[in-house]
Parts: structure tokens; sequence; C-alpha cells
């Protein structure tokens, strides 16, 4: 399997991918994703199996600590140079669930940044996920303001450096 970053041309199989992995009112619509990879492609990181995309974590940064809910819409808050690098999603197709490929993404996206240097990387995500994240070093700092597709979530962050 083969980690790189996305492009344009991803734009239906990544929509594809979050239509499968997320309800409709949590799911980002296409032209979202088309705003996105327009400001932050290097923000998207796609786990592909000989070609096919198996998984994805993508999000951007900015120097705003907390993950809000207008940051899923609102490409134009990305600022590249940004301390904190925002996940807006994780998602891996159902037949590839339970093999680490979430897991290896995951690896590969705290990797990368750390070494661009900023303070940590910010996420919300339902209760039954906490231990997934937790295994990574997020700390749950609990129930996040987020109101995002109706769902209760929680917000979980890793830092690299203390603040």
């Amino acid at each position: 399997m083969d980690i790189r970053f996305a492009t344009i041309n991803d734009i239906d199989a990544i929509t594809e991918l979050e239509r499968q992995c997320f309800p409709p009112e949590e799911a980002a619509e296409k032209d979202s994703f088309e705003k996105r990879l327009t400001v932050f492609p290097n923000h998207f990181w796609l786990l592909e199996d000989s070609g096919k995309l198996a998984s994805m974590i993508n999000g951007m940064t900015t120097d705003i600590p907390i993950l809000r809910d207008e940051m899923f819409e609102d490409a134009t808050m990305h600022c590249e140079e940004g301390q904190w690098q925002m996940i807006f999603g994780v998602a891996t197709l159902p037949e590839y669930q339970k093999m680490g490929c979430a897991s290896k993404l995951m690896e590969r996206v705290i990797a990368d940044v750390k070494e661009q240097e900023r303070k940590g990387i910010v996420l919300t995500c339902k209760e039954s996920l906490i231990p997934f994240y937790e295994r990574f070093g997020f700390v749950n700092e609990g129930k996040s303001m987020s109101k995002h597709g109706g769902a209760v979530w929680y917000d979980m962050r890793l830092v690299f450096e203390e603040l």
C-alpha cells in the first residue's frame, strides 16, 4: 500500500469514500472537497491499494487551537504556516477496516506534522473512537462544542511541544 497527497483528480474517489464512511449529515459534499483540494491538497493523505483509494485523512492548518465547525466549510480559514493541524476526517473503506489502514495513515500524518514543526494535531471524534486516538497519544479534552452533523463529539489533542 502506498501513501500520497491528493490532487483535484482524486475528488470523485474522495467524495465516494466519504459517502461510504459517514452518515449523510456528517459527510462532506463534493463541492466542499473541491474547495479544500484547491486550497490545501497537501493536507489530504491518501492510502492506496494498487491504485484504489482505501483510506484518507484530511484537514487544514491554522493558529486557532480548537476545531470549529465553520472550518469544515470555509477553506479560507486555512493558514499554511498555522501551528495546529486540524483533522476533519479519518475514513477507511469498509472492506479495508480492521486491517491497520487508518493506523498506518495516522502514523504518517503524525510524522509529517512533527517534521513541519507544528505544535500538534486537533480532531473531534465520537466516544467509541476515543481509545483509537489515545493509542497515538491524543488526549481527550472532553465533550466538544461542535454540533457538526448533529452528533456528540469529543475534542482530542496531540501536543508535540509545550505551549
